[in-house]
């Protein structure tokens, strides 16, 4: 920052001696000490005092604006979960114009943004929002899970969630709906295991060595007795993640993985009786389910991730396929996951997921049971909360308060001890 010119702070310039107008002295005749006296000792001091605080300052402001801009740009292991957005989930619901019907009232499917913090809005979000909720990274990813495969499982479990919201939804309405096991799913990848920069989240393993692996439990048996630093060939399906958060099928190619030797603590405990592997891959399979509807519905969302939104999803298909009017005209909101057989499971940031209901405008908020309390400390007398755990608790509450309920009932089955993903 450059020092402002002395005449700037009301400093006199100079007036010029005779011989400063005069250069040769010729004619100099007026005495110097007439003209213009000097100004007091005193009152310089004051003036040089009053032009030294601008510098002053304007160092602290420029030392504070570097300190903010290092503090923005630099991450701290803490991420806040804020409100997202509360929207209507019939926009992502396609059906065939014969089976679509006008809906009246709404189903909104809620979500939140989770955002890594930085040094900068730390303490902001940390003790001044009462709105979000500060978690940290090993709370949120988990001791070994990167963000980018976090994105990944997430819109990974989003499209889970739509395959069984649409086999809910198809089952409460009558249809008869059925899958086939398809291979063993990459739900998640250890890092620097054989597997890491060979396979992926979202493809699917259909065979070890020329045997098919139907199943998760199927891959794991044709690994078991292989000792650590056998190559073994396997068919990958090669599915991915798109850039809008969607699932791409792709081929099946043949990926080679050299086992390597299995951690000390690692214990396969999903496919019966716990046994100690002896070699290994280093993912976490599930069992890939690819689904038969008797109706053509199409479930797609971009960049929205998790499984939350599986309730509020099987609602918006019974409502397109039945009257229209499941709401009662009313605006509902729902969040929980949902399995094939309509049971309601637990979710995150509902406390977040409250608050942009109630901006949306909805009166009725649907809840997984644990999550009732939560819920129940954000919202206001006008956004009543409901806690459920299956999709017929629902839909009978939403009779009772006035919405039109297909009478098809199909009670939901008990949850199996395997249940496939």
């Amino acid at each position: 920052m450059s020092e402002p010119d002395a005449t700037a702070d009301g400093e006199a310039a100079a007036t010029p001696t005779p011989s400063d107008a005069d250069p040769s002295g010729a004619g100099a005749v007026a005495a110097p000490a007439v003209a213009v006296p000097p100004a007091p000792a005193p009152a310089a001091t004051s003036r040089r005092r009053r032009r030294i605080w601008p510098v002053i300052f304007g160092g602290l402001a420029a030392i504070l604006i570097v300190t903010a801009i290092i503090a923005a740009h630099t991450s701290v292991d803490e991420y806040v979960i804020t409100p997202g957005d509360a929207t209507p989930v019939a926009r992502y619901i396609d059906v065939l114009a014969a089976d679509n019907h006008p809906l009246t009232g709404k189903i909104l499917l809620t979500d939140v943004f989770v955002t890594q913090l930085n040094a900068l809005n730390y303490l902001q979000y940390r003790f001044f929002d009462s709105d979000s909720e500060v978690v940290s990274g090993s709370e949120l990813l988990g001791p070994t899970v990167s963000e980018d495969q976090y994105l990944d499982q997430g819109y990974l479990q989003m499209a889970q969630a739509q395959s069984f919201a649409t086999a809910s939804a198809l089952s409460r309405l009558g249809y008869t709906v059925t899958s086939t096991n398809a291979g063993a799913l990459v739900y998640g990848v250890e890092p620097h295991s054989p597997a890491a920069g060979t396979l992926h989240v979202a493809q699917v393993i259909t065979g070890v060595n020329g045997h098919p692996t139907t199943t998760d439990c199927a891959l794991v048996d044709a690994l078991h007795g292989m000792m650590p630093g056998t190559s073994v060939a396997l068919s990958v399906e090669q599915s991915s993640i798109n850039d809008v958060g969607q699932v791409v099928r792709g081929p099946v190619v043949t990926k080679s993985v050299t086992l390597g030797t299995p951690p000390k603590a690692l214990v396969d405990t999903g496919c019966g009786k716990p046994t100690k592997p002896t070699a290994y891959l280093g993912i976490d399979p599930q069992t890939q389910q690819d689904w038969h509807f008797p109706v053509q519905v199409t479930v797609h969302t971009q960049n929205i991730g998790g499984p939350s939104a599986g309730l509020a999803m099987s609602l918006g298909i019974i409502d397109k396929l039945s009257s229209g009017r499941l709401t009662g005209n009313r605006i509902i909101a729902a969040t929980g996951t949902i399995d094939q057989y309509g049971n309601v499971g637990d979710v995150g940031g509902v406390a977040e997921k409250t608050i942009a209901v109630e901006r949306a405008g909805a009166t009725v908020f649907f809840v997984p049971s644990v999550e009732l309390k939560t819920a129940e400390s954000k919202a206001t007398p006008q956004l009543h909360v409901y806690a459920v755990s299956n999709l017929n608790q629902v839909l009978r509450i939403l009779k009772r308060l006035g919405g039109h309920v297909p009478t098809t009932p199909v009670p939901p089955k008990p949850v199996p001890a395997q249940a496939a993903p």
